[in-house]
């Protein structure tokens, strides 16, 4: 079947060497994770065949491709890329003028939070905010599903926990070792419909396998999110985890040369939620990024369609009217 999807997308694409001369050669950084592989497979596809652009993809992470465009210039295009991971050097590339923001890949961006599965939250109403659940931990299972070891969110959780006195409402901190249990977890409740309860994130394969409801953990306290970002945090205090922007940046010489191309790029942004659903139907097919993608130009005309320009559409037409 991944085969056939893969053919028939290619079937209808226009030879990218004929039209190369529209664009010309462009250099795309993809990040070592599969949402990135994703994207970066799906908007290669759409300049080569509706731009005309010769895409050259570099392998890529948040760190090195910060500093490749503070110290070459270079990848012209960097998409999801995490704002809250990068830090002064970022700021100053974006200062100096250097880079320009086009928008967000992610669309609202990053989402992390404690969750409840939806057939609890429908069972339990109560349980869809944090009084809810500090009220009833019995409906939870009595405990709460935290980060693994060694990740950032554990810190966050972990103060949190402290903050809301997890512990002291009868529910105990289960502090997983893997991102591995973590997500089986979930998928060991959902098989039994099961409590369960904590910490997860999107977009990821789990969100979009599983129907999960966030618990409303009250507003969101700048000060206090930051302050329990530190693992000596002597008086942690409530706060919802705010959304984490992931953007797509370009180089500056690069979008005042390529303004149509420019163009083209703000406008691909993926609803984190669809995301999350593309990541289940990698995994449940065993598919590569390009054939995800495939999967994603086949099933979503109208999303991608509305991204192209005129030219860019009348190229695919065939494709669209699929």
């Amino acid at each position: 079947m991944k085969r056939h999807l893969l053919g028939a997308v290619l079937a209808l694409a226009v030879p990218s060497l004929a039209v190369a001369q529209d664009c010309g050669k462009v250099t795309i950084g993809e990040m070592n994770w599969a949402s990135a592989q994703i994207g970066v497979a799906v908007s290669k596809f759409l300049l080569e065949q509706g731009y005309g652009c010769e895409v050259e993809v570099v392998l890529s992470d948040t760190t090195p491709a910060v500093t490749s465009l503070a110290e070459n210039n270079e990848p012209d295009i960097v998409p999801e890329l995490w704002r809250n991971s990068v830090g002064e050097v970022y700021d100053k590339l974006k200062q100096g003028g250097k880079i320009a923001e086009l928008t967000q890949t992610l669309d609202p961006g990053g989402v992390e939070g404690w969750w409840i599965p939806t057939y609890l939250a429908e069972a339990h109403p109560e349980l869809k905010t944090i009084e809810g659940v500090l009220a009833n931990p019995e409906l939870v299972g009595g405990m709460f599903n935290n980060c693994p070891d060694g990740w950032g969110c554990r810190i966050v959780s972990d103060n949190l926990a402290r903050a809301f006195d997890l512990e002291g409402h009868g529910i105990k901190v289960f502090d997983h070792g893997s991102g591995e249990t973590l997500a089986a977890s979930i998928a060991s409740a959902y098989t039994d419909k099961k409590p369960w309860f904590g910490y997860y994130w999107a977009p990821t394969t789990p969100l979009g396998k599983y129907d999960m409801t966030s618990i409303d953990l009250g507003p969101y306290d700048k000060a206090a999110h930051e302050a329990n970002q530190n693992p000596g945090n002597p008086d942690p205090k409530p706060s919802a985890f705010p959304i984490a922007p992931v953007l797509t940046v370009v180089t500056t010489d690069f979008r005042d040369s390529h303004p149509v191309v420019s163009e083209f790029l703000a406008n691909v942004s993926f609803k984190t939620d669809k995301m999350s659903a593309l990541l289940a139907w990698q995994d449940e097919n065993k598919a590569t990024a390009e054939e995800t993608a495939v999967y994603f130009l086949q099933n979503n005309t109208e999303t991608w369609g509305a991204w192209l320009n005129d030219d860019a559409r009348a190229k695919l037409s065939k494709l669209l009217d699929k």
